[in-house]
C-alpha cells in the first residue's frame, strides 16, 4: 500500500535549476511554465525570472521557501501567501486577477521576505 507524503515531486531538480525550494503541498497548486497557459499565479523574486503557479480543485496548499518575493499577481482564487521576515511571520491576502505588492513593498522597511506558504480557495 503506497502512503502519500506530500513532498513536491523533483523538488531537488528544480531548486537546483531555478532557485525556488518546493516542499509540500496537496497537489492543487503546481509550478508550471509562465507560458503554458492563462489564469496563472504569477510570483515575483529578486534575482528570479517570475514562477507561475497553476491552481486546480476547490482548496489548494503549497508550501516552499522563496527568498526576496515583492510581487504577487492573483488569478481567480481567492489567494493568501505566508510570509517570513526577521523570524516572524506575516500574511498577505492577494487581489483575484491583479497585482499586490507584498513582502519589501509592502513593508515600511523594504526588508527581504521569503514566501512560505500559498493557500487557494475557490
Amino acid at each position: 500500500m503506497a502512503v502519500e507524503d506530500y513532498v513536491y515531486p523533483g523538488a531537488e531538480k528544480i531548486f537546483a535549476e531555478r532557485g525556488i525550494r518546493l516542499k509540500t503541498g496537496d497537489g492543487n497548486i503546481l509550478l508550471v511554465d509562465c507560458a503554458s497557459a492563462t489564469g496563472l499565479v504569477e510570483v515575483w523574486a529578486r534575482g528570479h525570472d517570475k514562477f507561475c503557479f497553476q491552481v486546480k480543485g476547490n482548496t489548494g496548499y503549497l508550501a516552499m521557501e522563496l527568498p526576496q518575493v515583492y510581487a504577487v499577481k492573483g488569478n481567480d482564487y481567492k489567494l493568501q501567501v505566508d510570509m517570513e521576515v526577521a523570524g516572524k511571520e506575516t500574511s498577505f491576502d492577494i487581489a483575484k486577477n491583479t497585482w499586490t505588492p507584498v513582502g519589501e513593498s509592502a513593508d515600511p522597511e523594504g526588508r527581504d521576505h521569503t514566501l512560505l506558504e500559498i493557500h487557494a480557495t475557490k
